[in-house]
């Protein structure tokens, strides 16, 4: 028979993809640049040029040794240099065999929720959040406890988070430079939710873990983002060079089962039980070999600054609220109306302008716009924010 849980998944994208699928098919419609689309997180910045050099390297390979198997973990070249990246940047003692690579962040996120969460579990995350989260989270027949970022800053609120940890909880999801809001959580934020997370740990006698979700690690502003695993042992990360490589559509990543972790081995076998258990074995070997020679080719931040600055000011001039992004490239603009629903439809449907409602994100009243765009596309954009604004006006 057929699952009507999937059913309904299937027939009913999240709004950042039905979004981007609808400005694809308007585009054609209508011609590219008169749609502004700010739906999602497509880097426009190109991928190095080591990346293309490599490539081509690999190429010129044997075909049978290129394509084919690697372990399910992944190859041992390749983790060795994740392992290897992670020392030297953060002094971590990481050993490869506690890196696994996967099909990208969201492969990572859905094995790593299903390594640690059991059916009845709680898994805590904090509202507004990636929609995915809690996808994955149910599909592993655990339940979702959302906890409000604080108000003023989006920072964790520690006693909100105190007060939703109990005996159930089996994991708590955060992720910094965070997505929609592009808040970096600070290192005094960081310690003192930890040193809370310990304090629960020792109360409910079981470990809770802390499942550290990095795809915008290094697109940052000036704000350093701390290493999880030099505040909680129990941290697992979550990786993906989608971002910081320009490689959405070849879905790499890694999860790096930190090695402070008491009971680590455990953690990693069950890591590749519920890999096993799901499919996801043996990421793309190509790529494997591409982000272990180009792990520690830096990222393109300027070009998104830049885009920050052009688009902030330009809100700055039209009169719209925001949140300053400390790192990713999303800004989080307060809606004009209470129903952020209602007010990402009027974008889009008079004025061609895709931004994504915080429903989407189990937020309410504000909206994410992508600015990992062409510059142009900002620009162009300005006809089509004040007519909305304007529209509110009338």
């Amino acid at each position: 028979m057929l699952t009507e849980r999937y059913i309904k998944l299937g027939s009913e994208p999240n709004a950042i993809r039905s979004l981007f699928a609808y400005g694809q098919k308007r585009k054609a419609e209508i011609g590219e640049d008169k749609v502004y689309d700010f739906s999602i997180g497509n880097p426009s910045v190109p991928a190095p040029e080591k990346v293309k050099e490599t490539i081509s390297k690999l190429l010129e390979e044997p075909a049978d040794q290129l394509h084919s198997y690697s372990q399910s973990a992944g190859l041992t070249s390749t983790r060795q240099a994740m392992a290897n990246n992670l020392r030297q940047r953060f002094g971590i003692d990481a050993k490869y065999e506690h890196v696994y690579m996967t099909h990208g962040a969201a492969a990572g996120l859905a094995i790593t929720i299903g390594a640690v969460a059991a059916e009845g579990d709680e898994v805590v995350v904090i509202t507004p959040y990636f929609c995915e989260y809690s996808v994955w989270i149910e599909t592993a027949r655990a339940t979702v406890v959302e906890v409000p970022a604080r108000e003023a800053d989006f920072q964790l609120d520690v006693p909100a988070m105190a007060a939703a940890i109990n005996a159930r909880t089996a994991a708590v999801i955060i992720d910094s430079p965070n997505n929609p809001v592009g808040s970096v959580y600070s290192a005094q934020n960081i310690r003192e939710f930890t040193d809370m997370l310990k304090a629960k740990e020792a109360e409910v006698g079981h470990p809770i873990y802390l499942i550290s979700d990095e795809p915008y690690r290094e697109i940052t502003y000036g704000d350093e983002v701390p290493f999880v695993p030099d505040y909680y042992d129990n941290t697992i990360l979550c990786y993906s060079f989608s971002k910081s490589l320009s490689l959405p559509g070849e879905r790499i990543g890694y999860i790096y089962v930190s090695d402070r972790m008491p009971d680590v081995d455990n953690v990693w076998f069950s890591v590749c039980g519920a890999a096993r258990a799901m499919g996801y074995i043996c990421a793309s070997v190509l790529f494997q070999r591409v982000v272990e020679e180009c792990v520690n080719e830096p990222s393109d931040v300027e070009a998104y600054r830049q885009n920050r600055e052009l688009f902030t000011s330009m809100l700055d001039e039209l009169g719209y609220e925001y949140i300053q992004p400390q790192g990713a490239f999303y800004l989080w603009i307060k809606a004009l109306e209470e129903d952020d629903m209602a007010f990402s439809e009027r974008a889009k449907s008079q004025f061609d302008l895709l931004l994504c409602p915080s429903s989407c994100f189990h937020g309410k009243g504000w909206a994410r716009a992508g600015y990992c765009i062409s510059p142009e596309t900002i620009k162009n954009s300005r006809v089509a924010w004040e007519g909305l604004k304007a529209s509110y006006q009338d």
